[in-house]
């Protein structure tokens, strides 16, 4: 009897590893049911069933648990082995696929995507943005990029950015209508925009005094999960917000938003790395990512300083970005 077929094989491993006959097929570029047919024709040629599946849930049986666990390690190797072959091309090629937080994401890979995409126009760069802590080597990314501080140990990690800052921000009119908080107390009074975790819980809005951080509690009639209608909800004038300040950078530049309580931000966490695995071949595609990171990413930002002279900074960058000024 011939063996299965790498179609086959790989059907089986991309719905075990996904868990999703729809994600399995987007992953491996196949019609789901071209999917369904390659782990029919497994499961008839090896006689026992290799995936479990319900209305709600699709898992690997035990059969398949086993299975997956002696061919990962197998499929590893046999497209290390090709990736392998393409350092002996002139440029680089093949598939990159990044798995970033949306801060990363915003402040990180999009003022470079297209530069890098320029550079090497033969690698096909996938990101999946996402701010819940993905097992990269499971969900079979080449790379992470994520805050230093959440890094597993058994990961190569790259600088890509300096020192994260976090602001408050709110618009001048709802700074004219509500008034700026001078102390994280007085946040009681105002309506506080909050951000949703992929994981749940809700971004804590933290502080610093004297040297010791502390986390202020607040409330507010708008939480969300994205930051980008957070921002938004902020610029429309909802509220206040908590957020990087990378991320709102252009817009405190334009006058659209403006910083309070500059005098108790907390002190600037560690900022992105790209990561990934120690023992995995790194194949040429995430090896031009790499070294184009280290000449172009932006890793040692000036540090915003606090108070009055952050105010200062910030109006001297919008006056220097008025039309006809330079």
């Amino acid at each position: 009897m011939a063996g299965p077929g790498l179609a086959e094989i790989n059907a089986f491993v991309a719905i075990a590893e996904q868990r999703s006959f729809a994600k399995a097929a987007l992953r491996l570029g196949v019609s789901v049911s071209t999917l369904s047919e390659n782990l029919r024709r497994l499961e008839d040629r090896l006689g026992v069933r290799l995936i479990e599946r319900s209305t709600r849930s699709v898992a690997a049986s035990e059969a398949g648990e086993r299975l997956l666990a002696r061919l990962r390690p197998l499929l590893d190797d046999y497209e290390d082995a090709f990736a392998s072959i393409s350092e002996f091309r002139d440029t680089p090629s093949g598939r990159l696929r990044i798995t970033v937080g949306a801060p990363g994401a915003y402040t990180v890979m999009a003022p470079i995507v297209a530069r890098f995409l320029t550079r090497h126009p033969d690698v096909r760069l996938e990101l999946s943005v996402d701010d819940a802590f993905t097992d990269i080597v499971a969900s079979r990314f080449d790379a992470g990029l994520r805050i230093g501080e959440r890094l597993e140990r058994d990961m190569i990690a790259v600088r890509v950015s300096g020192p994260q800052w976090v602001v408050v921000v709110g618009s001048p009119g709802y700074l004219e209508r509500h008034g700026k908080p001078k102390t994280p107390d007085d946040l009681r009074g105002h309506n506080c925009i909050q951000i949703r975790f992929a994981r749940g819980d809700l971004h804590p809005w933290m502080f610093a005094h004297r040297g010791k951080s502390f986390e202020a509690a607040v409330e507010g009639t708008f939480i969300v999960n994205d930051r980008s209608l957070a921002v938004r909800a902020t610029q429309d004038g909802l509220g206040l917000l908590q957020v990087h300040r990378d991320y709102v950078e252009p817009f405190l530049v334009q006058g659209q938003l403006v910083t309070v309580l500059e005098d108790w931000a907390p002190p600037p966490f560690d900022g992105f790395f790209l990561y990934y695995p120690s023992r995995r071949h790194i194949r040429a595609p995430l090896r031009a990512f790499i070294d184009f990171l280290r000449k172009e990413a932006n890793v040692n930002p000036p540090l915003y300083p606090r108070g009055s002279q952050a105010r200062q900074v910030t109006a001297a960058h919008r006056q220097r970005r008025r039309p006809g000024l330079g």
